[in-house]
Parts: structure tokens; sequence; C-alpha cells
């Protein structure tokens, strides 16, 4: 359960110090910037977490099992999941934090574990008894009460553009959980190799695909010799990181369960909004932390072994 939790506590790391890089020039201030900061900033986040990951499984002199890893099927299965993560997923979460806020983002884009719970359901067969979907819905109330109080203190861009990329965001992103999921049940592909693929891929298809495609190329390479650059870099380390804890949260206790503590990101949020931006949150908020925090812990704990019960 720890990977899980810590995957949700980098993440939202993550969430605000990206939301600090897209909130600095050159991802502001200019019709250029409206249009292509999201995809930009996309593009370098995964760009990022690939060479983080890259220097990561290089000193532990693992890159060649990737390389065997993506000669199976299961490696196979996982580049699906990186696209939909990826260029899918993630493309639609920086453009709604762009367009709505890093706050309304982590509300809507907190309920992809609902849609992992169905498609692991469905697809791997994991259950989660009544006492934990209990809590995770209790958990996903928290985050939308959340969101409703601190809401105001958000931006607005396009509020459509945005709540169209959040939804992107709770496919890709409950998708990508899943197919990984499948994918990591080969020996052959383990969580790190499983995520050295996801990122690369991820990046790849953004440099080769999304960028020409939307004539972003232009933008992204003058903006990458920013310092706001530098700290989408930071962010893409804690995304990394989290990524590592979240990929090896799946392997060990579901998709479903990783998922429900992943979410506990936006929570943590609010904790590093607090540290890193001076933003102070109201005691409602902060009941409302609490309540993220108790109900994702709940929905992916054993209550029996939590609570040192004995089954009858």
């Amino acid at each position: 359960m720890k990977y899980g939790l810590f995957s949700g506590i980098l993440w939202g790391l993550d969430t605000v110090v990206l939301g600090i890089a897209l909130s600095m020039s050159p991802y502001i201030g200019t019709a250029e910037a409206i249009a292509f900061a999201a995809i930009a900033s996309s593009f370098l986040h995964d760009a990022g977490c690939a060479i983080w990951l890259m220097i990561y499984m290089g000193a532990k002199r693992r890159l060649k099992d990737t390389l065997a890893a993506l000669k199976t099927r299961s490696g196979k299965v996982v580049i699906l999941g990186a696209l939909l993560g990826g260029p899918i997923g993630m493309t639609g979460y920086v453009i709604a934090i762009n367009n709505i806020g890093a706050a309304y983002t982590a509300i809507i884009s907190a309920f992809y574990p609902a849609l992992g719970a169905f498609l692991s359901f469905v697809l791997l067969k994991e259950k989660m008894d009544k006492k934990q979907i209990a809590a995770l819905v209790l958990a996903l109330v928290g985050v939308m009460a959340m969101g409703y109080i601190s809401a105001g203190d958000s931006e607005m861009g396009n509020a459509t553009l945005g709540l169209v990329g959040a939804v992107l965001a709770v496919i890709g992103w409950g998708s990508e959980a899943v197919l990984c999921a499948w994918g990591m049940r080969d020996d052959a592909v383990d969580n790190e190799t499983a995520l050295q693929i996801r990122e690369t891929t991820s990046a790849l298809v953004y440099g080769i695909v999304v960028l020409p495609l939307f004539g972003a190329w232009g933008f992204t390479a003058s903006a990458a010799p920013s310092l706001a650059t530098g700290v989408v870099a930071l962010s893409a380390l804690a995304g990394t990181a989290s990524y590592l804890f979240y990929y090896k949260g799946i392997s060990l206790i579901g998709a479903a369960k990783a998922m429900a503590l992943n979410i506990s990101y936006s929570a943590w949020a609010v904790v590093f909004g607090f540290v890193l931006q001076g933003t102070v949150p109201t005691p409602a908020t902060v009941f409302f932390c609490v309540l993220i925090l108790a109900g994702t812990v709940l929905a992916a704990s054993d209550w029996n072994e939590l609570f040192g019960r004995k089954e009858a």
C-alpha cells in the first residue's frame, strides 16, 4: 500500500510544480503560448520523465531488459497503455491545468480510478469488496467537495476545453493502468521496464506525431531553453518518482487499489500549494483533505489487517 500512497504524494508535487511552470513565460502571455503551451509542456514533461528513467535504468544496468521486454506481446500492450496515458491522458491533463487550474483538474481527473476499477473488474477480474468501494466513493466525494470550495481560487481560461482535457485524462489514465497491469503479469515485463517503455513511447509519439500535427515544434524549440522549462523538468523528476511507486503498486496490489491510493494527490496538492506557493487552505479544505486520505487508504486496505481483526 505504501507504494500507491507515495505515488499520490509525489504526483501532488508534480501537479503544483507543473502549474507553476505553466504560469511562467514563455507559457503565458501570447497567442502562441495559449495555442501551444499545453502540448509543448506535455511533451517536455514526458521527455523529461523518459530521460530521468534512462538515467535510472542505466545506473541499474537494466536498459537491456527494457529492450528485451519490447519484443514481447506484453511489452506491446504496455505501449498501447502508454499511448492512452501519455499523448491522450497527459495532454488532456495539462490542457485542463492550463484552462481551469490545478484545483478543478485535480477534482475531475481524480475520477479515473472509478473507470479503472470497472475495467479492472471486467478485464483483470480484480475485485474490491463493498466496504472498499464505499471508501473509494467517500474519497471521491471529498475530492468533489474540496474542488467546489477551492475552485474560485483558479483562473479560468477556456472552461469547455479544460473540461474536455480533464475527461481525456480520466479515460487515458484509467485505461493505462489496467493495460499496464495486464502487461506486467508477464515475468519479462516488470514495473520498471514497463514504466520506461511507457515514458519513452509517450515522448516519441509526442515528438514525431503530436507536435508536428499541431505545428507546435517551433514554439516547443523556442520554449525549451527557458527557466520555465527547467521547472517542467523538476516536475518531471517528481512525476518519474511518482510513476515508479505507482507501477510498483500496480504490480503488488493490483490496478484498482493502486489507482485508489494515487488519487490522494488531490489532497497532497493542497499541502504542496501551501509549502511552495503560500496558499493557506481553509478549515473546510483541511477537513476534506483528511477525508480523501482516509478514504483512499481504506479503499486499498484489507480492513481485517488494518484494524488487527481476525477473520472468522
